[in-house]
């Protein structure tokens, strides 16, 4: 009996050992690649931002002279106002539609519900290189379908690319329309999760589509809606690709976000010292921005 105890009693710790070593085993592979291509670049980043580093050659460490010189930067600040104006204006517009339209796909009077979502779903699968040329062949001054069908009614050319807040109006249509798919995906998951007996005892009280919408919906996929707010604002915060494909950040200069400022110090005028400040000015940003979502959403919860 005392073997059979013993043998009983040292069985669990093998079984635990096999059960503990798998997990690890496969976040390992995760670990290593977020180390090396996440945690070591920010490392050095964070090191040549109090550096003159140029790229080639040493450097040598100058304290904090880059951070110093960043905020006398007038070039950065307008990088980092258009940067702002630009989430400002991109995540109401992609959140709104993308809210319409996973409305009108899950209703039950809606046609077509599953054509519908391909069609929606699409411009997210382009890269932001194409839906950046799509859109300039559209709204091109010269040569855009848009202009042409103004002037064949009898209209003026609109200044698309040559006017700056045309320009930035024009990039702000193209991100939301290529991330409505996405965006809208998830609201439709978290419409259908809403319990149907809700809207049958609102409609057993004379409630509407509009007060069931403001009443039932919105606040049941209010995790969802904090969760889409803060992706499209982080996103839009370090978009850079449909910019550049739209047109450059012009006219000029006056388009230019803080990511492409970030790359043209950088890359163009061999100053990665600086860029690396300006980059690590940008990350401390997006943080508090998640920080201050994070803790306006708990209060929500909490109420």
């Amino acid at each position: 009996m005392t073997k059979r105890a013993s043998d009983v009693s040292a069985s669990p710790p093998r079984r635990r050992s096999k059960y503990t070593l798998a997990p690890l085993v496969l976040i390992a592979a995760n670990v290593v690649l977020f180390a090396l291509f996440f945690v070591w670049p920010a490392v050095i980043g964070l090191v040549y931002s109090f550096t003159n580093y140029t790229g080639v050659g040493t450097f040598q460490f100058i304290g904090l002279d880059n951070y110093h010189n960043l905020f006398g930067d007038s070039t950065f600040y307008d990088a980092l106002t258009r940067t702002l104006l630009y989430a400002v204006l991109f995540v109401p517009l992609n959140f709104v539609v993308s809210l319409l339209a996973a409305n009108l796909v899950v209703s039950k009077h809606a046609k077509g519900g599953s054509v519908a979502r391909v069609i929606f779903f699409i411009p997210w699968l382009l890269s932001p290189i194409v839906v950046g040329v799509l859109w300039r062949w559209m709204f091109g001054e010269n040569f855009g379908l848009v202009n042409y069908v103004i002037e064949k009614f009898g209209g003026g050319a609109v200044p698309w690319q040559s006017n700056a807040d045309l320009s930035l109006l024009v990039v702000v249509m193209a991100a939301a329309w290529a991330w409505t798919g996405f965006t809208m995906l998830l609201f439709i998951a978290a419409i259908k999760n809403v319990p149907v007996s809700y809207y049958e005892a609102a409609s057993l009280d004379g409630a509407g589509p509009w007060r069931q919408f403001f009443s039932i919906t919105l606040p049941s996929i209010a995790p969802t809606s904090f969760i889409v707010i803060l992706l499209n604002t982080i996103n839009a915060m370090k978009e850079y690709p449909v910019f550049v494909a739209l047109n450059n950040g012009g006219p000029g200069t006056s388009n230019n976000l803080l990511v492409q400022y970030i790359y043209e110090t950088g890359f163009k005028r061999g100053q990665i010292g600086y860029a690396s400040a300006a980059s690590f000015v940008l990350m401390l940003i997006l943080m508090a921005v998640a920080i201050i979502q994070l803790i306006a959403n708990r209060r929500l919860e909490n109420r």
